[in-house]
């Protein structure tokens, strides 16, 4: 079976009962930090593929990851450690990351909300971030929203770029020259 088909199975399987237990925002924060958490520490990604390591220590590895406290019972946290269980039951915890990925693609999806990340070579003042957001919020569909991400980069020599979703505008220096570059190659 299609590795990518099983994540993504399982997570419309959570959203729908996130949606019934009224907590799909909730378990969307879940899911951002833990994939944040994947995203940063490479090793997570391992350990929980990893078929010699206790299912136990992954489980907790995956609460502390997601930011999930001790204590906490909300309807969220109640529903994410369930689902973690589901995974280990099933011997599908491996595929937890693409399991939040495939998550956070589905909450985006249904509503509406469209990710931005802009990267530029130096930090932007406030008035060009203002005018900037502005630009871009004119660019998402009527009723949309975004999640904006500043970046800064200094080998784009100055510029910036805008990445909106899967679609990306490359303002920089750096790419000029590259351009150029092939423009001059190609003579």
């Amino acid at each position: 079976m299609n590795q990518g088909l099983i994540p993504q199975r399982y997570a419309r399987a959570l959203y729908k009962v996130a949606v019934e237990r009224n907590c799909q925002e909730q378990l969307y924060s879940l899911m951002t930090t833990l994939e944040a958490g994947f995203a940063t520490n490479p090793d997570l990604d391992r350990t929980i593929g990893n078929p010699f390591i206790d299912d136990s220590v992954k489980n907790q590895l995956l609460l502390t990851a997601a930011g999930v406290e001790k204590g906490d019972d909300s309807v969220a946290v109640t529903t994410f450690v369930d689902f973690v269980k589901l995974l280990e039951r099933n011997k599908r915890i491996a595929f937890m990351r693409a399991v939040a990925l495939a998550y956070v693609a589905a909450y985006r999806r249904d509503r509406n909300i469209s990710t931005v990340t802009v990267t530029s070579a130096s930090p932007l003042d406030p008035e060009a971030r203002r005018r900037l957001k502005e630009m871009i919020a004119a660019h998402i569909p009527q009723g949309g929203s975004m999640e904006y991400n500043e970046n800064v980069d200094p080998d784009l020599i100055g510029g910036f770029t805008i990445a909106i979703d899967n679609t990306r505008l490359d303002a920089s220096i750096k790419n000029e020259l590259k351009q150029l570059r092939l423009k001059l190659l190609s003579n």
